[in-house]
């Protein structure tokens, strides 16, 4: 079925929601919208709908078309859409069409700002289904993990930025405690960087982009998003659901096409740029903008560890490994990739794994009780399959699984595949798989399991399976990860109160919770001064003033004799330059 890039229509409106008024400016030759104005009623459900104190100022220009993206099903081959691309030059335009709207969404106040973020999970929640959809047929996510792993948390998200972001973004009040400062206030302020970049995989299209979206809007920012070239039509989506929310029609922007479009836009004025991706492209975006002087938040490549303790859990371990390794048909950055396993009890797990990865369901996306879908990049097919045949050929078994062909269904499908007796220099103990593949290690004890867990140039998350608490805490904090998971995996990129980001070359800085937040701002250090009095250190210098200065260091941060000694010679110099601080200056 083909869908066009229009294909999610505006949900009905609820009988409450205000009308958007436009009116147009000849004198600018372009569009002015009115603040949305809420209609009086008194229904007792909804809540104070927000409103704008002027007018905001829409995007006026429409780039060229200079040619069409095709989007195709990965399980069938067909065509799901398209949209229109644009060239390398003409994304500074865009940019600067999100900079002259975002002051004025800036100027909202936070407690406005959230009511926007709720009234987007509200238009998310009315387009669900048909998003799903998308998802299922853009990406070939299966739809059950549609709804788990990309649309129930970015719902959660956009309430969690509300409620949270208003109290992480409002002035923080800074104590001075210092004796010498005692006459003196301070807060920091949390200001909007201005236009911020989002770069988009295709792996997880939808919740990767939307979190970083959400946060940076909540914020005060505008976005300029470049959605994956192999899932274009569910940017287009998320930029629609902000604006069914409300946000005024430009301040969030998507840009398509090719790689140089990405280059493009870090190298814009964006003041700051979120990219998810490979370690090569995503060092070249981090040297971008390092030259421009400005943040970028790198999320990169993962080799994600699984420790299996002689202690753990076995059932519990083994259903873990099946999620953490199979899901989204193993394209998951934070998917487990490599498995060490005590000898204690490895053949009851390898075995458990084995038998479990033959039962999971593999096939139509479309299918609810489908668990593995295809390959969505038949590039990334491709190299998995080398990867498992090159694990073959350097000695290791192939207990299950394998490249396989699904009746009816062109796409490329890698069955559900497990490995032992492999060394840990074999490729694919060391690249990132980026598949449906779970390579296992034996190990002889938790010490070798943690040496090679951190043998690896990513460090984005791992995973300690254990039932004693302690000791699973003790293993995490020994390895080099941005994330460790006890007795789970990966389940917090759908916990936006949680920071995501890792380490080594899997990434730099951090996206979602409070840290996410500051990475979207500019921290400002405000003080204020009520100027009864001269700062002691001010001019003129001379013997007195360093006597008391060197007397106060002792007095307030010595001790015993130190302290003592202190008070008795320095207390002339201070009584003078107190003195001295207390005349008003002319």
């Amino acid at each position: 079925m083909l869908l066009s890039h229009q294909l999610l229509q505006r949900p009905r409106p609820h009988p409450h929601r205000q009308r958007r008024i436009q009116s147009y400016d000849p004198s600018r030759a372009g569009f002015l919208v009115a603040f949305e104005q809420p209609l009086v009623h008194q229904c007792g459900v909804c809540p104070p709908q927000p409103t704008y104190n002027r007018p905001m100022e829409t995007a006026t220009q429409t780039p060229p078309v200079q040619s069409t993206l095709e989007s195709f099903n990965p399980a069938t081959g067909e065509l799901v859409g398209s949209v229109a691309t644009i060239t390398p030059d003409q994304v500074q335009a865009v940019v600067d069409d999100v900079a002259r709207i975002q002051p004025a969404w800036a100027e909202l106040n936070l407690k406005t700002r959230a009511q926007y973020m709720r009234r987007a999970a509200d238009a998310l929640l009315d387009d669900i289904d048909e998003i799903a959809d998308l998802l299922v047929a853009e990406q070939g996510k299966p739809r059950t993990e549609a709804y788990t792993m990309e649309l129930l948390p970015t719902v959660d998200a956009l309430h969690w930025c509300a409620k949270a972001g208003q109290k992480i973004l409002a002035d923080e009040k800074v104590r001075m405690s210092q004796a010498f400062l005692m006459t003196k206030k301070g807060h920091f302020s949390y200001e909007p960087i201005g236009v911020v970049g989002v770069i988009a995989p295709w792996n997880y299209p939808w919740s990767i982009p939307f979190g970083e979206v959400a946060i940076a809007l909540m914020a005060g920012n505008g976005v300029v998003l470049k959605p994956a070239s192999l899932t274009p039509l569910l940017g287009e989506a998320i930029r629609r659901v902000f604006e069914k929310a409300g946000l005024p029609e430009g301040l969030v922007r998507v840009v398509h096409g090719g790689g140089a479009v990405g280059d493009a836009l870090a190298k814009s004025s964006v003041g700051k740029v979120f990219f998810t991706g490979s370690v090569e492209v995503g060092r070249k975006v981090g040297e971008v903008c390092a030259q421009r002087l400005k943040g970028s938040v790198l999320e990169l490549g993962g080799k994600d560890p699984m420790i299996v303790c002689a202690d753990a859990d076995l059932d519990n371990a083994v259903s873990g490994a099946l999620w953490g390794g199979f899901a989204n048909a193993g394209q998951t950055c934070s998917g487990i990739e490599r498995i060490y396993v005590v000898r204690e009890i490895a053949d009851r797990f390898i075995d458990g794994v084995a038998r479990g990865a033959e039962q999971l369901r593999l096939g139509n996306p479309a299918a609810w009780e489908t668990a593995i879908g295809p390959m969505t990049s038949p590039d990334q097919y491709d190299l998995v399959v080398d990867l498992i045949e090159d694990a073959v050929a350097t000695g290791a078994t192939k207990l299950c699984g394998g490249p396989t062909e699904v009746e009816g269904m062109p796409g490329k499908f890698i069955a559900p595949t497990v490995l032992t007796g492999i060394t840990h220099q074999t490729r694919i103990m060391r690249e990132e798989i980026f598949g449906p593949v779970l390579p296992i290690m034996v190990v002889e004890n938790e010490q070798e399991a943690i040496d090679l867990a951190n043998d690896s140039e990513f460090g984005l998350g791992a995973s300690v399976w254990t039932t004693d608490r302690q000791k699973g805490e003790r293993i995490a904090r020994r390895v080099e990860s941005g994330m460790v998971w006890i007795n789970d995996h990966s389940f917090s990129h759908g916990a936006c109160q949680c920071s995501w980001g890792g380490v080594k070359n899997s990434g730099v800085g951090r996206s979602h919770s409070k840290f996410g937040f500051y990475e979207c701002v500019n921290i400002k250090m405000n003080a204020w001064e009520p100027g009864l009095a001269s700062d002691f250190w001010w001019h003129p210098y001379d013997a007195t003033l360093g006597e008391a200065v060197r007397a106060s260091a002792k007095i307030l941060y010595g001790k015993g004799a130190v302290r003592s000694k202190a008070l008795r010679e320095g207390a002339g110099p201070l009584l003078k330059v107190g003195a001295r601080t207390l005349r008003k200056r002319g």
